[in-house]
């Protein structure tokens, strides 16, 4: 085996320290250079929800099925005849099944007596862009009762509010946010002796819809709104 030359090795251990340094050195450079600063634009604005969903619920009981179909048909013409007198068209309202229970075939029923063996459910569902009229038509669902409308009981509102222009405002609103966040750029720089170029990486952040006023109810059952962007912008440091 030939054998190899001390000042050989030297000089290929020398040679690949310089190649390690080098990079790594101006690696160093560049980050010591860098100079930026990462800021938080806020933009925010009041919109009023455009479209609203409202589920209507309904039952009738009775141990004659046919009969409390019956009754099922005449409350179902009753409420969409009550939708028109309030000015909202076919078009709007959405008829959805029947759900039919028998407590005779609950293999869970106890003993007690069974007043009403059959339950019968029925949800219609009202779509319209009439959503102020929606909300006033709501307190007038009483005058059902006298038509033998029976509601489903629910612990929240049926009725859902949505704003769905979020992409028509959605540039204004970066645009805004931007140049609050280079505001904030800008007072940085002012404190730190240093002038703010251009923008090294951006983003966006979420797009959140929340309730415009601190009311005891979720965003979505309140017609007002606030829609906020945060953007997070680098900018360079000159």
């Amino acid at each position: 085996m030939k054998k190899i030359s001390y000042w050989y090795v030297v000089i290929v251990a020398v040679g690949l320290l310089f190649v390690g340094f080098f990079p790594g050195y101006y690696y160093y450079k560049s980050k010591f250079n860098y100079n930026a600063v990462t800021v938080k634009g806020l933009a925010e604005t009041d919109v009023e929800a455009n479209l609203a969903i409202w589920e209507i619920k309904f039952v009738a009981t009775g141990n004659d099925v046919v009969k409390t179909k019956n009754d099922l048909e005449k409350q179902t013409d009753a409420i969409v005849n009550f939708l028109h007198d309030n000015g909202f068209n076919d078009n709007e309202i959405e008829m959805g099944g029947t759900e039919t229970n028998d407590l005779m075939t609950n293999p869970y029923r106890g003993n007690e007596t069974i007043t009403s063996r059959f339950i019968l459910t029925r949800t219609m569902t009202l779509r319209s862009n009439q959503v102020h009229n929606v909300a006033e038509t709501y307190t007038k669902t009483g005058d059902l009762i006298s038509h033998g409308v029976v509601f489903e009981n629910r612990y929240d509102s049926p009725i859902s509010y949505i704003f769905t222009n979020l992409n028509e405002i959605k540039p204004q609103l970066l645009e805004t946010a931007t140049k609050n966040a280079r505001q904030a750029a800008l007072e940085f720089a002012k404190s730190s002796d240093s002038k703010v170029g251009k923008i090294h990486s951006a983003n966006q952040g979420v797009i959140s819809i929340l309730p415009r006023d601190n009311a005891n109810a979720p965003e979505s059952q309140q017609i007002n709104k606030r829609v906020r962007v945060v953007a997070t912008v680098e900018y360079f440091l000159e």
